[in-house]
Parts: structure tokens; sequence; C-alpha cells
């Protein structure tokens, strides 16, 4: 986490700066803004993915983000792709063609965030939602040693 920290931090968090009141009522439709266009792969449904991200409402209130203390913290994965990752709509039909290293907004109606769900005072019911979406390859994960039969001989 601490490695991948170093590596994107500095290429995500000014995008922080885009964190802004928006008019709630003229999000009718997702919209999706490439801030960066990747070099990597096109991100389809079942594309293994890291993803960091910083989310807001319409008060410009940040209510979730992958920076935490100056530093990124694990990024959200997606090893089976998005289509299997249990996320809301918006964020399924947002990332979809996006390309790895890629940096993109995303401005979801309320109908593909969190509908009538009320999430809380920071995303009640019927609330549209803007997230600036960093994707990155899916990290490896690290292999897990066999553990050793004898530890040391017989006793």
């Amino acid at each position: 986490s601490a490695e991948l920290s170093d590596k994107y931090y500095q290429t995500l968090s000014p995008y922080a700066s885009r964190v802004a009141t928006f008019d709630r009522d003229a999000v009718t439709e997702l919209k999706k803004d490439d801030l960066v266009v990747g070099d990597g792969a096109e991100i389809a449904g079942n594309t293994p993915i890291g993803v960091y991200y910083i989310g807001w409402n319409p008060k410009g209130k940040i209510f979730d983000q992958s920076i935490k203390e100056g530093r990124l913290i694990a990024p959200f994965p997606f090893a089976s792709g998005i289509d299997n990752g249990g996320v809301i709509e918006g964020w399924i039909s947002g990332l979809k063609g996006m390309r790895i290293g890629g940096i993109r907004e995303l401005t979801i109606p309320s109908d593909l965030a969190y509908g009538e769900q009320d999430k809380g005072d920071d995303i009640p019911p019927n609330t549209p939602l803007k997230f600036v979406v960093m994707a990155i390859a899916a990290p490896e994960t690290i292999p897990v040693p066999d553990v050793l039969q004898n530890l040391g001989g017989s006793q």
C-alpha cells in the first residue's frame, strides 16, 4: 500500500482541487470526463483493476476518498472486474472504456448512485454524486508461503 501510495499520490492528489459544489438538479445523466487518458488496457466489465477515488456530494462535501493524512490508502480492488465489484451502477458504466492509468471525473445522477436509499447526512435519498477516479493495474497478490511441515526437525 505504501509503495503504491508513493507511486500514485502525486498523480491523483492535485485533482482534489476539483471538489466543489454543483447543481444537483442539472445532473440528469451519467457524464464521463477523461482528465488523463491512460496508456494501459481499456477497461471492460471483467478487467481486473484497482481504483483510487475522491467522492463528493452537491454541497461539495467529500464523503469518501482514497487520500488519508497525505497518503493513499490501499486501492479499491476489482479482482474480477467492475461487473462483479458490488458498486453503484454509475461506477460500473462510468469506468468502462476508461484506460488503465487514466483519471476520469464521473458525474452520476441519483438513479445510478444510491437512488432512494438514505446513506446518511452526506448522501441523503436522491442525491447525485461526483467522483474523480484513477484506475491502475490490479495490484499483484502477495503469495503466502506454504507452511513448513517440519520446523527445525523432530522433537
